[in-house]
C-alpha cells in the first residue's frame, strides 16, 4: 500500500489561492500593469516629457496633425510642429498652425524620405496636459514609477524589519527591549509624517522617495516577525539546530524565516499598496518624484486646478481611476493570500 502524499503548507498555499477568484482575477490585471509598466517604450506614442504646446489641454479623443522636424541636437529625438495641415509642394512643405498661420519649412529639415516618416495624425486617447504631453503616454510611464516605488521600497522595509523583527524574537531580553523601544516610537508617528519627514531630510527626487517611503513602513513587518519567531523558537526543530550547533544566523535564516514567510508575503502585499500612496501623495504635495518624470500624484497635481473650471477633468480622472485600480487589485490579491496561508481567516 502506497502511502497518501503529504503536500507541503506552501503548495496547499498555492491550491487554495487559486480557487479564490477574485485573487486570481487581481493577480491577472496586477500582471497586466507590470508588463504594461516593462513594455511602456513601446506600447506608447510619445515620450512621456514630449511637449506639444499648442495642444495644451486637449479633451480625450482629441486627434492632432504633426511633423517631425530634424533636432541636431539630439538625432533620434526629432522636434515636433504641430499643424492644422500641410501641403508638400516641390521641395517645400507648407502648412498652416492650429492658429491658422502660415508658414513653410524645406522638406530637407525634416525627418525621413516619405511623407509617412515626417507627419503623423496621432490620437490623443485621454488627452493632454497643460504642456500638451499625452496623457495616455504619462499614464503609462506613471505606473512604471509607483510599481518601482511599491517595489523598491518594501524590499527596504522588508530588509529593515526581518533583521529587526528577527534579532527581537530571536534572542528576546535586552534585544527585544531595544528594538520593541524603538517600533513604539516610531509607531507613535503617522506613516505619512514620517515618510514626509525623511523626504525633506533626504531631499527631494527619485531614489530619494524610494529611501524614504522604505525607511518609514517596517515597523509592521518587524512585529510580524517578532510575533512569529516567538512561537517558532520553542519547536522542537528549533531545538534540534541547537543540538546540532548550528550557529543563529543558519537558524534564523535557514529554518525559522522560511516557516513565518507567509505571514511576511501577505503583510509585504499590503504594504505594496501603501507605498503606491504614499509616492502619490509626496508627488501630490511637491516633495516626491520631481517633473518632468511623469508620476501618478504628479498628474493629479497637474489637473487639480481644473476640476473647479470644469475642463479637462480627466487630467485627475484617469490617474486618480488607475491608482485606485492598482492599490484595489494590490490589496484583493493581499486578501486571498491571507485566506491561502491561514484559511481559518476565510472562515471567520
Amino acid at each position: 500500500m502506497s502511502a497518501d502524499r503529504v503536500e507541503s503548507p506552501s503548495r496547499l498555499a498555492l491550491r487554495r489561492l487559486r480557487k479564490n477568484t477574485g485573487a486570481v482575477i487581481a493577480m491577472g490585471v496586477l500582471t497586466i500593469m507590470v508588463i504594461a509598466a516593462i513594455a511602456a517604450p513601446w506600447i506608447t506614442p510619445f515620450d512621456p516629457t514630449t511637449q506639444i504646446l499648442e495642444y495644451s489641454v486637449k479633451p480625450a479623443g482629441f486627434r492632432g496633425t504633426i511633423l517631425f522636424k530634424k533636432n541636431p541636437a539630439d538625432p533620434e529625438t526629432p522636434s515636433i510642429i504641430a499643424v492644422s495641415d500641410w501641403q508638400l509642394k516641390s521641395d517645400t512643405v507648407f502648412y498652416r498652425d492650429p492658429a491658422g498661420e502660415p508658414y513653410s519649412i524645406a522638406r530637407s529639415s525634416l525627418v525621413g524620405v516619405s511623407n509617412d516618416d515626417f507627419a503623423a495624425t496621432p490620437t490623443f486617447w485621454l488627452g493632454t496636459d497643460r504642456f500638451g504631453r499625452d496623457m495616455f503616454t504619462r499614464l503609462v510611464y506613471g505606473m512604471r514609477v509607483s510599481l518601482s516605488v511599491g517595489l523598491i521600497s518594501e524590499s527596504i522595509a522588508l530588509l529593515i524589519g526581518i533583521i529587526l523583527g528577527a534579532i527581537a524574537g530571536y534572542y528576546r531580553g535586552w534585544a527585544d527591549d531595544v528594538i520593541m523601544w524603538l517600533v513604539n516610537v516610531v509607531w507613535s508617528f503617522p506613516t505619512i509624517l514620517l515618510v514626509v519627514a525623511f523626504s525633506v531630510l533626504l531631499g527631494k527626487g527619485y531614489w530619494q522617495t524610494f529611501v524614504a517611503i522604505g525607511i518609514s513602513s517596517w515597523v509592521d513587518i518587524a512585529r510580524i516577525v517578532r510575533g512569529q519567531f516567538f512561537s517558532i523558537r520553542e519547536q522542537e526543530y528549533i531545538e534540534a539546530t541547537r543540538a546540532l550547533g548550528y550557529g543563529p544566523a543558519r537558524t534564523i535564516f535557514r529554518h525559522m524565516l522560511l516557516n513565518a514567510t507567509g505571514p511576511i508575503i501577505v503583510l509585504s502585499t499590503a504594504g505594496f499598496a501603501t507605498a503606491i500612496i504614499a509616492e502619490a501623495s509626496l508627488s501630490f504635495i511637491g516633495l516626491g518624484v520631481q517633473p518632468p518624470t511623469a508620476s501618478w500624484g504628479q498628474m493629479i497635481k497637474d489637473g487639480y486646478g481644473y476640476i473647479a473650471l470644469g475642463t479637462n477633468w480627466g487630467m485627475t480622472l484617469f490617474p486618480s481611476i488607475a491608482m485606485a485600480i492598482g492599490v484595489l487589485v494590490l490589496n484583493v490579491f493581499g486578501d486571498g493570500l491571507r485566506d491561502a496561508f491561514d484559511p481559518k481567516t476565510s472562515q471567520r
